[in-house]
């Protein structure tokens, strides 16, 4: 397909966080750039701001009257929306050309030295990271994210000349194989544990997709050294150069003597020869030392030096619901995460709980996907053991109908202390009212990002109190 000759892009979902990143790339290639969504959200409100026409009731009749051409007219769909939708189904009867999120993703890139950040957690923080450090050096970037950058408020980087040896940074998303759509010249892999077993059915099926991306990486392919994925990718006979990364063993790219000064990170990078001593991480959170370590190997590689490579990461001030501070005081501290995966929410309470080792920690979990609840019960359970006070929410469907059986109930019979309770959203606020909090941390991918904002004016009002 030749984008030239595209003079409209409408999106199905054009509020999700991968959709409206394209969708704002096309905006700035002069196109008509229009869609539906859902529901009305802080994001879908952003685009509007910046042109973008968006709807959120779903008539497929009404589209015949706005004039789209099925010649000049591009539908870039997301796989959430239903076979059932009446627009996609219009657009499919009036024969316009219809492309998948991850189809178009993958022509955009083409063109281009892409940077591939893969994984079933951490891949969105790498990402923005990496790109971050690129921008702040004199070798620069694209990049498509999949969360919003607090550094530049947007989820969408561009470089500022049409250089195509220029960097583009994707997230290469496993969900619905859509990463298979890539093609990177360089390639990062963060974790492959079971998930999306919705779609792949086995944790097995999962790793063989990995292993199809990794297939399609060009020069170089970082991979976490404790990964099985790891053993088993570097014996394959693939074109990357498959290179370790860890922050617990020495591997071709390593971190060590890693302390925390303050709620901050700090720590050595070995690479290439290369030692580099207390380099300091904007942000907190040990996974996320583990994530700077696959991005500064990477940002090297393209050539970044050492001391932008130092300014950039102490520079970094994260991603929207990714270790973000809401409230950092004496007295309270909140913080807000994506969390939505065992592996996931162990990480971020534990470290929480070494960063504040004093406080008292509460946390609220909204549990995603019927299906994800059920797969990781055990694991769900275990990790949110790891808390001081556990306020568990409904499960948010997202994509899916019910599964008989599957409630927030099978995650909360299983968690082995008392101080638990199961609460509506609706009655979040009301509850926390009745408490002291010292350490809060909200998680979840469904809806519970509508929470932050009450819960923030509340923690303020009971302080000024």
């Amino acid at each position: 397909m030749n984008f030239n000759d595209i003079k409209q892009v409408y999106f199905l979902g054009i509020g999700g966080i991968g959709m409206s990143a394209i969708a704002r790339y096309f905006h700035t290639k002069g196109k008509t750039v229009m869609g539906y969504d859902k529901t009305e959200t802080e994001l879908t409100k952003k685009l509007i701001e910046e042109g973008i026409a968006v709807h959120y009731t779903d008539n497929g009749n009404e589209l015949a009257n706005i004039g789209l051409n099925p010649k000049t007219t591009l539908i870039v769909l997301t796989p959430a929306i239903p076979q059932s939708h009446e627009e996609w189904n219009w657009f499919k009867q009036n024969e316009f050309i219809i492309l998948k999120r991850s189809q178009v993703l993958g022509l955009i890139t083409d063109n281009h030295k892409t940077i591939g950040v893969a994984g079933t957690h951490g891949k969105t923080t790498t990402s923005t990271l990496l790109a971050h450090i690129l921008k702040q050096s004199n070798i620069d970037c694209s990049a498509f994210l999949g969360g919003v950058s607090t550094n530049y408020n947007n989820n969408l980087l561009l470089q500022k000349n049409q250089n195509t040896t220029t960097p583009m940074v994707v997230e290469a998303d496993e969900f619905d194989r859509s990463f298979l759509t890539l093609h990177p010249h360089i390639g990062i892999i963060t974790s492959t544990d079971a998930d999306h077993l919705d779609i792949y059915g086995k944790h097995s099926e999962l790793l063989a997709s990995f292993a199809a991306y990794a297939a399609q990486i060009k020069n170089t392919l970082y991979v976490k050294q404790e990964l099985e994925f790891y053993n088993t990718i570097k014996n394959k006979s693939i074109n990357a150069n498959v290179k370790s990364y860890s922050i617990t063993n020495k591997a071709d790219v390593y971190a060590d003597d890693i302390r925390i000064i303050g709620n901050r990170y700090y720590f050595n990078l070995y690479l290439n020869n290369i030692h580099v001593e207390d380099l300091y991480l904007g942000i907190p959170g040990l996974h996320n030392v583990e994530n700077a370590v696959a991005a500064s190997a990477a940002a090297i590689e393209c050539g970044v030096t050492i001391e932008e490579l130092k300014i950039a990461l102490a520079s970094f001030k994260g991603v929207k619901r990714r270790f973000e501070y809401i409230i950092d005081s004496s007295e309270t501290i909140y913080i807000d995460d994506y969390a939505h995966h065992p592996t996931e929410l162990t990480a971020i309470i534990s470290s929480v709980k070494k960063m504040y080792p004093s406080k008292f920690l509460t946390v609220i979990f909204q549990p995603h996907l019927y299906s994800r609840t059920r797969d990781f019960v055990d694991g769900f359970a275990e990790s949110l053991s790891l808390a001081d006070e556990i306020i568990l929410l409904p499960i948010y469907p997202a994509r899916e109908l019910p599964i008989e059986g599957v409630t927030s109930e099978i995650v909360f019979d299983k968690i082995t202390h008392s101080n638990k309770l199961i609460c509506n959203k609706a009655d979040v606020i009301e509850l926390l009212s009745t408490k002291k909090i010292e350490l809060l941390l909200t998680v979840g991918a469904g809806d519970i990002d509508t929470l932050v904002q009450p819960i923030k004016l509340l923690l303020q009002k009971n302080t000024s109190n």
